[in-house]
């Protein structure tokens, strides 16, 4: 498993190494399954809402499973005043509820949990 800590005031340099390191450890084998943390994120700009579902995608279509954690309320107010659609991508209230939608019935995930280089781990 991945966890994707959506740092707040992402910009262009950061968000390209989040792209690329995610979809790095996606088709490396390392990854079947990525959690992307929103929650220290107080607000959603347009580059940061770009970002998360441009990311979301990517995985997607390396066919691993993602989760979006932590989506505060005006965090949402604002992902659906820019349009942001994400059809079918799973939304957790908390990353310990996105690792439990990841893991096997339920259960606690298989295998490693790793932060991506350069990006903060979520407080646990």
């Amino acid at each position: 498993m991945l966890l994707v800590t959506l740092p707040d005031g992402l910009d262009d340099d950061r968000a390209a190494a989040l792209a690329e390191d995610v979809a790095a450890a996606v088709a490396g084998g390392a990854a079947g399954g990525v959690i992307i943390d929103v929650g220290a994120a107080e607000i959603l700009d347009s580059l940061s809402a770009r970002v998360l579902a441009d990311t979301a995608a990517c995985v997607k279509l390396m066919a691993a499973d993602t989760v979006i954690a932590g989506i505060r309320p005006a965090v949402a107010i604002t992902m659906v005043d820019l349009g942001l659609n994400l059809p079918g991508l799973r939304t957790a209230l908390t990353v310990e509820d996105a690792f439990a939608s990841l893991g096997p019935a339920g259960e606690a995930p298989v295998g490693p949990v790793r932060a991506v280089a350069g990006f903060p781990e979520a407080p646990s």
